[in-house]
């Protein structure tokens, strides 16, 4: 999907999947571009990701389901039960991986949709409600565990960003200082990590030192995010209000996308 020009911006909100095409050019997006519906037949949708096609994953976490937009512009339920599915994610070898935040695991998925626990507890309980993740180039997963609606009786101990190497059967602690990690992704490179402190109004930068190992904490954006994506430039795309704010690696607003509902992610 995102290759050496993005050619699609897929972003999907509650209620709501629109479509923006994208100009082969410096342009961010194509003079004249339209919102095209696709879908309101969702509750609440989430995580979109892209496999190596071009097909597009989303889940809709409150039906428990994960569904696939096919690039024949089909619409189709990959998997039933999810958990609550939020955030999804595929790794180098397009393995599909899912944050279930109603099971408080990680999971990875084979290409019928029978999911598999990767990690599912932390010093022995189960996590608050994982929400996003990422997986870097060596196959570390990189993830957020706030919880929405009731905090009672919480697992852990506080709203933390893990990491989980690869082949692990614990996750490391690595961020504990916001009020609510959500939207979380890394450079494809693998040096930068961006998270988004939903609830604290904040987007921060750090550096990847090695696998799991983070400095140089930076403010990015002075807004939180749900979902966060980055395109081959590496610019940064926050979702807030009706809008898609895009940022370049530096903090620069180059652009804000907006449209008719509030959208909850992209990619």
């Amino acid at each position: 999907m995102k290759s050496t020009v993005i050619h699609s911006l897929a972003v999907l909100g509650m209620s709501l999947v629109a479509f923006h095409a994208l100009a082969q050019s410096n342009d961010l997006v194509a003079e004249g571009a339209q919102i095209e519906l696709l879908s309101d037949t969702f509750t609440f949708t989430e995580g979109p990701i892209a496999d190596e096609a071009g097909n597009v994953y989303f889940s809709d976490i409150p039906a428990n389901r994960i569904h696939v937009w096919t690039v024949d512009g089909e619409l189709q339920t990959f998997r039933e039960q999810t958990n609550g599915n939020n955030g999804l994610f595929f790794d180098s070898n397009w393995v599909l991986h899912g944050a279930e935040g109603g099971a408080g695991r990680i999971s990875r998925m084979d290409s019928e949709g029978n999911a598999t626990a990767v990690i599912d507890q932390h010093n022995g309980a189960p996590f608050n409600s994982p929400n996003d993740l990422w997986i870097d180039p060596q196959g570390g997963i990189y993830f957020t565990d706030p919880r929405y609606g009731s905090e009672a009786n919480l697992p852990q101990p506080g709203y933390y960003v893990y990491y989980l190497a690869p082949g692990a059967s614990e996750a490391e602690v690595i961020i504990t200082d916001m009020q609510r990690p959500n939207g979380i992704i890394g450079t494809a490179d693998g040096e930068t990590l961006y998270v988004a402190d939903h609830q604290g109004n904040q987007t921060f930068a750090y550096d990847i030192d090695a696998p799991g190992q983070i400095s140089g904490k930076r403010l990015i954006a002075p807004q939180g995010s749900d979902g966060v994506t980055l395109d081959e430039h590496g610019n940064l795309y926050l979702t807030g209000g009706n809008n898609i704010t895009v940022y370049s690696p530096e903090g620069e607003v180059l652009q804000v996308l907006e449209f008719p509902l509030a959208p909850a992610n992209m990619t």
